[in-house]
């Protein structure tokens, strides 16, 4: 697949690095030269200096043959003008656009659409990371939490502590406590390695336990790998930017939400869209401002803020001081790996960005696309297709399937019944699989296994 990439910054990098390495004809646009170098010399692409909206530059490029055109400059404007141009000199099939701005989002369907803004895909980078902190603040205890099936099944991350129901048992001891509950652990990570589990794998303490049930025992299961934390009441937001202001709206009714902004201005704006929030002019970063607004009694603290550096010191002092769980913005992937113990939880924009940008980008009829553990593992829901003759899949036990190395299966979504992967489950067209992969560069092996061969036809 040929796909033009316009913006070489951490999304279009990272996005290069990802397709770059699955057979796709991958070139990437900038007006930076020397970001555009320091791609080439990690990446087997082709790169283009430019203004990203500009005709010369998407022919120089090759937008006449291109098959998809993923715009993530830091400009919307630029996004969808790209995405315009691309579509009236060059009729390129698949148009991706980032866009950012509230404003825009508001009237999506009515400016997203062929007679329009020609965008074929908006993916929303805010209220993308919005709802993945707002499923953490929903699920105490879970370091990651991942919808699929239209929220159906969930995939959750949750850290084994010692003492914990599980820890020093094997995973098959689950089952007996919980024989009315249907769940299966997908992967471990020990000291950041992959463990592919069986029945007999042994829990540790400390192990990042990745396991996936429907939506409805979620909570059921987590009691088994750990202390279930009590419901959250109080949070503290800082920072009332895009992101920290669209997650105040979206809780606003359900916890006691403060929002501390430096901005007076931007502070009377967010007052009258929150109506039961609190909103505090002044900085996270004060002590005073913390104590007084009782950050020991606080259940979750998130730094929001534009700025790496502040989100991480907010986060230590608002941890230090008392905060039971920290969320924390990080943009710089060298930060997150620096980061202790801490910062409970760093948030990525850029992986979960990617995230739904591989979901348009994959092969195959995936559904979703979840980046994981910084894009090291993903998480994917396919569609099978096809019949016992043309699927290597359908029509199979998930015992009979072969599977690349490092893959497992968690789940099967058939209509509105949640299968569990266990052996005899066997695989039926239209079934949505969710899928590990502990290695992601097995992701075109999974294509593969997929692929309906030249025996179906409808």
């Amino acid at each position: 697949m040929k796909i033009i990439i316009l913006g070489a910054g951490q999304v279009g990098g990272t996005l290069a690095e990802h397709l770059a390495n699955e057979q796709n004809d991958i070139i990437v646009v900038d007006t930076d030269g020397d970001k555009l170098r320091s791609l080439q010399d990690r990446l087997d692409i082709g790169t283009v200096v430019g203004g990203a909206s500009h005709p010369n530059t998407l022919y120089r490029a090759g937008a006449e043959d291109a098959d998809m055109l993923i715009a993530v400059t830091n400009s919307d404007e630029i996004n969808m003008m790209a995405c315009q141009v691309a579509h009236t000199l060059f009729n390129t099939p698949t148009k991706i656009s980032r866009v950012r701005s509230p404003n825009y989002l508001a009237y999506q369907e009515q400016l997203f659409n062929p007679a329009n803004v020609p965008v074929d895909v908006i993916i929303g980078p805010e209220q993308l990371v919005t709802n993945n902190i707002r499923q953490l603040i929903a699920n105490p205890g879970a370091l990651q939490v991942l919808d699929f099936a239209d929220g159906r099944i969930q995939l959750v991350a949750v850290r084994a502590y010692y003492g914990g129901p599980i820890v020093g048992q094997e995973l098959q001891e689950i089952r007996k406590h919980m024989p009315k509950v249907d769940t299966r652990v997908a992967a471990i990570f020990r000291k950041n390695r992959a463990i592919i589990p069986t029945g007999n794998t042994v829990v540790e303490a400390d192990d990042e336990v990745f396991f996936i049930a429907a939506s409805k025992n979620i909570r059921a299961v987590m009691s088994e790998l750990r202390k279930v934390d009590k419901p959250y009441k109080r949070v503290i937001i800082a920072g009332g930017g895009n992101i920290g202001a669209t997650l105040a709206q979206s809780i606003d009714s359900q916890y006691q939400v403060k929002v501390i902004e430096k901005s007076y201005k931007r502070c009377r704006t967010l007052s009258e869209k929150l109506k039961h929030s609190i909103v505090l002019c002044g900085s996270a970063a004060e002590p005073q401002l913390l104590a007084a607004e009782n950050i020991e009694a606080t259940d979750v603290f998130c730094a929001l803020t534009n700025n790496d550096e502040s989100n991480i010191m907010m986060s230590m002092l608002a941890k230090r001081m008392g905060a039971k769980k920290v969320i924390t913005l990080i943009t710089n992937s060298a930060y997150a790996d620096l980061v202790g113990d801490e910062i409970d939880i760093a948030i990525s924009p850029q992986q979960i960005t990617i995230g739904s940008l591989l979901t348009h980008v994959r092969r195959g009829d995936i559904s979703i696309v979840h980046s994981l553990r910084r894009g090291a593992a993903e998480a994917i829901e396919l569609i099978a297709h096809g019949d016992a003759y043309s699927s290597k899949v359908v029509g199979r036990r998930l015992d009979e399937i072969h599977l690349p190395e490092g893959v497992t299966i968690g789940a099967i979504a058939r209509g509105e019944e949640v299968l569990i992967a266990h052996g005899h489950v066997m695989v039926e067209s239209g079934d949505h699989v969710i899928l590990f992969l502990v290695d992601r560069s097995r992701i075109s092996a999974v294509e593969k296994l997929f692929a309906v061969g030249f025996g179906f036809f409808s």
